[in-house]
């Protein structure tokens, strides 16, 4: 057993994170921080823990927390988690960051997107957390930057395609939708029942904070710089992420190519599943899951690949994910303690 300790727990990915925590086997839960609920135990903030845990929020300093436990979530707003992660990582500790603070490996373009960096001396120990890509660094370090919501179906869907040199790297088009939930448990005009039921927009268009996270990585797989067109809209629903990518083929490919490209790609990876050819994921299969789901298909008549991934933004959007990551990183199996079947209907 592992103390764990979620620094910032009383928003939708800290309550996530609990709640999979608490039935995670090989888990205590030592600390669950908050300042404005400090002292209120959790199941008054979030009835749904009513009888199953007994912890009271607490406005703790890092210290006191890395007294406690062996592994930190931080669930932070950006440009918080950079004060606190050196401090667990100096301690001995192992974190995962929820936030974007250490996701980009430059300091100067966090700064162009985020706002300053007070700690770019750490970026360099952190490793960036999809298991899908980076499994045998997040099993060797101390420091994990859990992806994006959206960063994680575009990557996850267009990693294939990239690796293999499918697809034309400038072409590439990422047209995402989300839950509501994304936008966090802060009171927004934006995010008011009444202005969201029956409605569905785009937002940030052309300009959205998760675009150089996106990009960063593809990068990375295209082994050249790649821009992308990576337009985020809200759907009318509490969480889930569908992203309908399209790219230029390089090459010739049927539908059934590529697909089984996709299959060979990710068939020892446990939570990435790939629909059979000439279907296509739906939220309802993976809100409440771990999992990603795609599918891939080729229009002859244009020369574009279409790829659609689907995930839950809380879980392998954040929480699961970093739980996830916890896993590896403490030499777990991977799946423990995550859910792997959706909430359906």
């Amino acid at each position: 057993m592992i103390r764990v300790g979620v620094y910032g727990g009383s928003g939708y990915t800290g309550q996530e994170l609990l709640r999979l925590l608490v039935g995670h086997p090989e888990v205590t839960v030592v600390a669950a921080t908050s300042r404005r609920f400090a002292g209120v135990p959790v199941a008054e903030v979030y009835p749904v823990f009513s009888g199953l845990t007994d912890l009271v929020y607490t406005d703790a300093s890092p210290e006191e927390v890395a007294g406690k436990a062996d592994f930190i979530f931080l669930a932070l707003p950006h440009g918080v988690s950079m004060e606190f992660a050196p401090v667990f990582i100096r301690a001995g500790r192992k974190v995962v960051d929820l936030s974007a603070d250490f996701r980009l490996r430059d300091a100067a373009l966090y700064e162009a997107w985020y706002g300053r960096h007070t700690s770019p001396e750490t970026l360099g120990e952190a490793v960036y957390g999809l298991p899908e890509l980076y499994r045998d660094q997040i099993r060797k370090t101390c420091l994990v930057a859990n992806p994006g919501c959206y960063p994680t179906s575009i990557i996850l869907g267009l990693a294939p395609l990239l690796n293999s040199r499918w697809i034309d790297p400038s072409s590439v088009i990422a047209d995402s939708k989300s839950g509501v939930s994304g936008a966090g448990r802060e009171p927004q005009i934006a995010s008011l029942y009444c202005e969201v039921a029956g409605g569905f927009k785009a937002y940030k268009v052309g300009g959205h904070r998760h675009t150089p996270e996106i990009e960063q990585e593809l990068s990375l797989l295209a082994e050249k710089e790649v821009r992308i067109s990576f337009t985020p809209h809200l759907l009318p629903v509490k969480r889930g992420i569908l992203s309908t990518i399209y790219a230029t083929l390089a090459r010739e490919a049927t539908a059934q190519e590529a697909t089984d490209l996709y299959r060979e790609f990710y068939r020892e990876e446990p939570f990435v599943r790939v629909c059979r050819s000439g279907q296509f994921p739906n939220l309802s299969s993976v809100v409440g899951s771990n999992y990603c789901d795609i599918g891939v298909t080729v229009d002859k008549r244009t020369g574009r690949i279409v790829v659609v991934a689907a995930i839950d933004n809380l879980i392998k959007g954040a929480s699961g994910q970093a739980i996830q990551n916890m896993n590896i990183m403490s030499g777990f199996r991977e799946e423990t303690g995550l859910p792997r079947i959706a909430l359906f209907p």
